[in-house]
């Protein structure tokens, strides 16, 4: 296998914050200095790059020399670290009114809808579809 050097398009400071969040957590665990196959900054940079490239697990984990199990472990344990950083929807929903946001695209279902189930008649005596919400108790 051949090694080589790349570049990876993300800003140093997001390298540097998600390294930062694993050290707190390698401290909150009380994992010891050196016992683990990558420091904090190269398990963040490994991971990053997985995010970026979709990297094949098998060929990124020799690149950083450890195995693929410990390259899946890894990746997982940064998930968990940034998944406990997000807000939760309704936090999230706060904060952006609070900001005057218009409009928010959430990326995933929360609702059934049926856009022809329901008309509403406009100022000018027009028909017009409305978005009726099933609600959860008639699904």
């Amino acid at each position: 296998m051949i090694a080589y050097r790349a570049m990876l398009d993300v800003p140093r400071e997001l390298l540097t914050r998600v390294a930062g969040l694993l050290r707190a957590e390698r401290r909150r665990l009380g994992t010891r200095r050196g016992s683990r196959a990558l420091t904090c900054w190269y398990q963040a940079l490994m991971v990053l790059v997985w995010y970026r490239k979709r990297e094949e697990m098998t060929v990124l984990a020799a690149g950083f020399g450890v195995s693929r199990a410990t390259a899946y472990r890894y990746r997982d344990e940064v998930i968990s670290v940034l998944h406990a950083q997000s807000p939760d929807l309704h936090d999230a929903l706060v904060e952006v009114a609070e900001q005057g946001w218009s409009h928010v695209v959430v990326d995933g279902k929360l609702f059934r809808t049926d856009r022809c189930a329901e008309t509403t008649t406009s100022t000018k005596g027009n028909t017009i579809n409305s978005w009726g919400l099933i609600h959860k108790s008639e699904w």
